[in-house]
């Protein structure tokens, strides 16, 4: 993907630093609902969710992404197949000739593979247990069984899967174990990712801090013994590109848990996502990216209008100068080349 043309450069002016007006937006995330039926212990939609996006909104979305030439679509929530209207969404975001990609808890992907497989070109299921135990420990729910099911119901469709693992402290000894879960549900590959636990406004949070998720200093032990298995034993599997992230960057997990326990200085952060893409909330507001809050929202002026407010330019611009205290345990910081 070329974002050169989306790269905002913060220009000096009165009251602070902007970036550009975006002009361009490869990639935007449409949170379906707030709703969500896992009961994750790292998330609160399934506490607090009560919205979903209307049809009209989404019909007002299409004009904005067009003109911004937005080429993929990832469809997100809370759980995004718990909305009435889930398929009528998509149709109609394919029908404008967007890409869809779908993150999905899972737990409904049996009932609609069917659908999924028609209407979206990837799909990534959230699964963070290689067992039953583990999976329910971390969800909440007694489910493991059923969300294989659903993946191996898409993988037949013929749909694209992949499986996204957050680490935690769950399942921070079961690297290997997923890599070989993911291999058994047939899937075409597997990602891992930090926990997120510092930003109280995400994932549906109301300030709580998060329990039961980061790293203890025992658990250390655990993960780095896990990472180096993996290494060691998955050379294939990280050449192939079947696990998504290099040694060296899963490394970053450890770093990032240490740092948590005051053991070291966070990884170095560089991320210029917000400048080529954007998440439009189901209430309508709208985030430079799944962590921090935004301060625009989609109105009656449309979607370009909405991310290229005075306020939002000043977020980007001072995301991109690092001047954002979130930013510095980021778990999954991207920076697109100009």
């Amino acid at each position: 993907m070329d974002c050169s043309s989306v790269i905002a450069r913060p220009v000096s002016l009165a009251g602070g630093a902007l970036a550009e007006p975006l002009t361009r937006l490869p990639l935007a995330t449409l949170y379906l609902t707030e709703r969500c039926n896992s009961r994750c212990v790292s998330c609160d939609y399934w506490r607090h969710g009560r919205r979903d996006i209307d049809l009209d909104t989404v019909q007002r979305l299409l004009p904005g992404l067009a003109s911004l030439g937005t080429q993929t679509v990832l469809v997100s929530g809370g759980e995004p197949l718990l909305h009435p209207h889930w398929a009528e969404i998509a149709a109609l975001l394919r029908g404008s000739g967007i890409k869809l990609w779908l993150l999905t808890a899972g737990l409904a992907l049996a009932k609609h593979a069917v659908d999924v497989a028609r209407l979206f070109d990837q799909v990534t299921v959230s699964l963070d247990g290689s067992t039953a135990s583990s999976y329910a420990a971390i969800r909440g729910l007694d489910a493991f069984e059923a969300v294989c099911a659903g993946i191996r119901a898409a993988v037949r469709e013929g749909v694209p899967v992949g499986l996204r693992v957050t680490v935690q402290r769950g399942n921070a000894g079961e690297l290997g174990e997923q890599v070989e879960l993911a291999r058994r549900l047939g899937v075409e590959g597997i990602s891992f990712l930090a926990a997120d636990i510092g930003h109280v406004e995400a994932f549906g949070r109301r300030g709580d801090p998060v329990d039961g998720v980061a790293l203890r200093h025992q658990d250390l032990p655990t993960l780095a013994k896990a990472l180096d298995a993996l290494e060691r034993d998955y050379a294939d599997d990280f050449a192939s590109g079947f696990i998504a992230e290099s040694p060296a960057k899963l490394r970053r997990i450890y770093a990032h848990y240490a740092a948590l326990l005051g053991l070291a200085e966070p990884p170095p952060v560089r991320c210029n996502a917000p400048d080529h893409s954007a998440v439009i909330e189901a209430d309508g507001g709208l985030r430079p990216c799944f962590f921090i809050a935004g301060n625009s929202r989609l109105g009656d002026a449309g979607l370009a209008e909405g991310l290229n407010a005075t306020a939002m330019r000043r977020l980007r611009a001072d995301i991109r100068a690092a001047r954002r205290p979130e930013c510095r345990h980021c778990v999954c910081a991207k920076w697109f080349a100009s």
